[in-house]
């Protein structure tokens, strides 16, 4: 067994580190924003990264998504900027039900834009009352006419305001189905969220009967949840790999910190207390780091069959990363907590990533539910 990655992934992560070395001047105001920042944004379109993210048939670089590569490059992208990672990472997570059961036409047209962040991506998923219970969604469709019309609320959207075009998943009848909005149809409306500890762009985006042909529909009447599941299962494991990064950028803080700075006659990194600190985060982030790439191998291979390993890489890595920044702003001491400074980043960014994609507690469940049918 290697626990190596593959030369193409080396490679990738290369090529990320350039997009994010180019980033990195303007890291502090990207995150600090709740818009599109333009300069990140040119760096993604010099890029070739949104081909990672779409099927080869529509100008990707491979068959199908390889959320082994995405991972890569979302661990390299997060250690950099946060609005850099997320801008990347949306464009598969709002186009990817689109790549596999959307209308051909409406691929054609729509997955090149998205390959060279000419369209950006959002999935609308979502709302006031319904946060993890996804079932509780009640943004609908009804046929009306010729057509179908939506009505309802999503609430907490990334990319919300800035996306040329919503996946939306939505009750059809008795079931849910999933529908490509493009933003700019008649009768949608976008609103601010409150401000998270952490920037990011977010809104509320309401649907007032807004009109839809048949081929918006992604996928046949009533396969919504399996598209949302299905999503889950490809790009739940990224935020692993991100929350990675994350650890890594604030270990690597408190290493340069804890080699810099002496007390007690001696450097920070010599004194038992910090080389403990220090010790167990790097131990636990290289556990995350091999829970979080072989979730990732075996998504490639079938990402719905695997979708609690991808939960638990998800789980493992996001807490992990609160521990270790943690650990490192303790280890820097009032140089921790310098408002604006990298690790001051970091630590605000690293909580919402126990929430999002899948709460800690919920993930819990699943895995707990998973566990229970594999012994039987």
């Amino acid at each position: 067994m290697d626990f190596e990655l593959a030369q193409k992934y080396k490679e990738l992560q290369h090529e990320a580190q350039e997009v994010a070395d180019s980033v990195e001047p303007v890291a502090a105001e990207a995150d600090a924003s709740n818009s599109i920042h333009s300069g990140v944004l040119e760096a993604l379109r010099s890029s070739r990264l949104g081909e990672l993210v779409v099927p080869g048939s529509h100008g990707g670089r491979s068959e199908t998504v390889d959320p082994m590569a995405v991972c890569v490059v979302r661990e390299i992208l997060m250690s950099t900027s946060s609005h850099l990672d997320s801008l990347f990472a949306l464009q598969g997570i709002g186009s990817y039900a689109l790549s596999v059961a959307g209308a051909e036409p409406i691929k054609d047209e729509w997955l090149p834009r998205v390959a060279a962040f000419d369209a950006l991506a959002a999935l609308a998923i979502t709302e006031p009352e319904a946060g993890s219970d996804v079932r509780s969604v009640s943004s609908a469709v009804t046929t009306e006419g010729r057509g179908l019309v939506l009505r309802g609320e999503k609430s907490f959207i990334s990319n919300a305001g800035a996306a040329a075009f919503y996946t939306v998943l939505a009750r059809e009848g008795d079931g849910f189905s999933t529908f490509f909005v493009p933003s700019e149809l008649p009768g949608i409306s976008v609103e601010p969220t409150p401000e998270l500890i952490a920037p990011h762009v977010l809104g509320n985006v309401r649907f007032d009967d807004v009109f839809l042909d048949e081929s918006n529909r992604v996928g046949p009447a009533g396969a919504g949840m399996e598209l949302t599941l299905s999503t889950l299962a490809m790009y739940r494991v990224t935020v692993a790999g991100a929350a990675v990064g994350l650890a890594d950028a604030a270990l690597k803080e408190a290493v340069r910190h804890a080699r810099n700075r002496e007390q007690f006659g001696r450097p920070l990194l010599r004194l038992g207390p910090v080389a403990v600190l220090l010790a167990e985060s790097w131990t636990e982030l290289e556990a995350a780091r091999l829970l979080t790439y072989r979730a990732a191998a075996r998504a490639k291979r079938d990402g719905l069959a695997n979708l609690h390993h991808s939960s638990m890489a998800k789980l493992a890595a996001t807490e992990m990363a609160s521990r270790v920044v943690d650990r490192s702003v303790q280890v820097m001491g009032r140089w921790g907590i310098i408002h604006d400074s990298k690790i001051e980043r970091l630590y605000r960014q690293a909580r919402p990533m126990r929430i999002y994609e899948g709460a800690s507690d919920v993930l819990r469940l699943g895995i707990a539910k998973a566990l229970g049918q594999e012994l039987e």
